[in-house]
């Protein structure tokens, strides 16, 4: 089966080395370039917990010591995986989406209202999560350490690549690389050949993006349940 990754190498390249190991051949055509910011280091000891809303935030995160002891909600099991790896021993996963993040921390009992909350992210969301907490009674501070810019460049080794081998499933992990993969694949004339790939979506808002831009074969999945899907 050909199948094609768009998340950036660092985020996919364990996934990509299981499906090769199982005998799938894989494209990686990254939609999106990650890049840090520019943050003050934060001290876990100001806050009672923090909020990590993908890998990137985690791994774009600087703090002043190394007390990694403070709880961490995390979206979902590759964001605890990574919170973990980066010595953070208390973390909770939401299971994939910012919704039940949303209720994870709201019924946790290690917080209480007006608990202080750090919550990194992105200068792109979807869901202002932050907002939504604060109607709670939670103390957020939002801190944006990390960009995405959609790619929409595509070289003629990989143009060729694709036209040779046509994906039969294709993962997109958020709405903007969704975008960005729609816009590449239209600029390089690709839009016939991959409108009949299933199209594997990590939401029901990316899947209707899909649907809406032409794709007849969408599926939507949880992050870390790839592999499963197969």
């Amino acid at each position: 089966m050909n199948i094609l990754m768009t998340r950036p190498l660092i985020d996919s390249e364990d996934l990509m080395e299981k499906l090769f190991s199982k005998g799938h051949k894989i494209l990686h055509i990254p939609t999106l370039k990650i890049s840090s910011l520019k943050m003050s280091p934060v001290d876990p000891g100001d806050y009672d917990a923090f909020i990590f809303t993908s890998s990137n935030a985690v791994r774009n995160l600087k703090i002043l010591n190394e007390n990694k002891k403070i709880i961490c909600f995390c979206v979902g099991s590759i964001t605890e995986k990574i919170a973990r790896q980066f010595g953070f021993q208390n973390t909770i996963s939401a299971g994939g989406t910012v919704n039940a993040l949303k209720n994870l921390i709201e019924n946790s009992k290690d917080l209480r209202e007006k608990s202080k909350i750090a919550y990194f992210c992105g200068d792109n969301i979807s869901y202002n999560l932050d907002v939504e907490l604060k109607k709670e009674g939670f103390d957020i501070k939002k801190i944006i350490n990390y960009s995405s810019e959609k790619i929409s460049s595509l070289s003629n080794e990989n143009k060729k690549i694709i036209e040779k081998n046509v994906p039969d499933l294709i993962f997109v992990y958020s709405m903007r690389s969704a975008q960005s993969f729609v816009d590449i694949i239209k600029k390089n004339s690709l839009y016939p050949l991959m409108t009949g790939s299933t199209v594997m979506c990590i939401s029901k808002k990316v899947a209707d993006f899909f649907k809406s831009s032409g794709w007849k074969k969408i599926e939507v999945f949880n992050p870390g349940e790839e592999l499963l899907r197969l």
